[in-house]
């Protein structure tokens, strides 16, 4: 079924499509700006059918997903190579990388 065209607003006429290529620095020829009307009027089409959607009871979710998502075991998969990382350092004492102080 094709889209409806806009029923929250007004069609996309040029000028609003010109301000929109504008604000996103794009340079479009004639073709690409039709497409891209066509493309925006089926989004705002889609978001105005959305609206009429009746959410009656429907409560509010905070994720689609019940429950929690699964967590992978926390373990070590690399070796720390501190001394060989620390050779490029400025300045390192104790295994700890020296920096000036910025704080009075």
């Amino acid at each position: 079924m094709p889209p409806t065209p806009p029923v929250g607003i007004d069609a996309l006429d040029a000028e609003t499509i010109a301000k929109l290529m504008r604000l996103a620095a794009l340079e479009l020829t004639a073709a690409e700006t039709a497409a891209l009307r066509d493309d925006l009027d089926k989004i705002v089409a889609f978001v105005d059918a959305m609206q009429t959607a009746d959410t009656e009871g429907v409560d509010p979710l905070s994720h689609p997903i019940n429950g929690a998502t699964p967590l992978r075991p926390d373990q070590a998969t690399e070796i720390v190579q501190r001394e060989h990382l620390q050779q490029g350092a400025p300045s390192v004492r104790d295994g700890l990388y020296l920096v000036p102080r910025v704080v009075e």
